[in-house]
């Protein structure tokens, strides 16, 4: 078997609020597991199958971990820094917009909420994707991908690579 990746954390300062958060913009299940230490954020539903219907495979999960100590760590009060890193490049998230949804209405949620807005209006055609970026309250970045299809129109005001 391969290495799996199954699950990855962000950090934030206030984990209640960063989980709220998460919850607003993309409807997300908020799960404190304990509240204010750590947060599970649970996109529901599944991996979708060629023909559009679920796998068994279900949808992964993120985290987010309190800077003040980040858990688990083997250490009772965890491994410094214990603070957001405000500088340089940091992981970013990528998030499929669902059929359901807008890029312009998970960046107006966003913004409203404290987010910054990084760029919109992208087509990368390597992986054939329209996309949108911003930063949450606490500096993460968060990259929006839209299917764009077979044959893709790419509207005039965006820029391409």
């Amino acid at each position: 078997m391969t290495n799996t990746l199954i699950f990855f954390d962000i950090p934030a300062d206030d984990p209640n609020a960063a989980g709220e958060f998460y919850a607003q913009v993309f409807g997300w299940e908020n799960d404190p597991r304990p509240m204010g230490k750590y947060h599970r954020m649970v996109p529901g539903g599944f991996f979708k199958k060629k023909d559009g219907t679920d796998s068994e495979i279900g949808n992964l999960h993120m985290g987010i971990a309190n800077v003040a100590n980040m858990r688990p760590h083997p250490e009772p009060y965890g491994v410094e820094p214990r603070f957001i890193a405000t500088e340089g490049r940091k992981p970013r998230i990528w998030v499929l917009i669902g059929d359901d949804d807008s890029p312009e209405r998970i960046l107006e949620t966003a913004e409203k909420l404290g987010g910054k807005i990084l760029w919109r209006n992208h087509y990368w055609a390597e992986f054939n994707g329209f996309n949108h970026a911003f930063a949450d309250p606490w500096g993460n970045e968060v990259v929006l991908w839209g299917k764009a299809g077979e044959n893709p129109q790419i509207p005039d005001d965006y820029t391409r690579e």
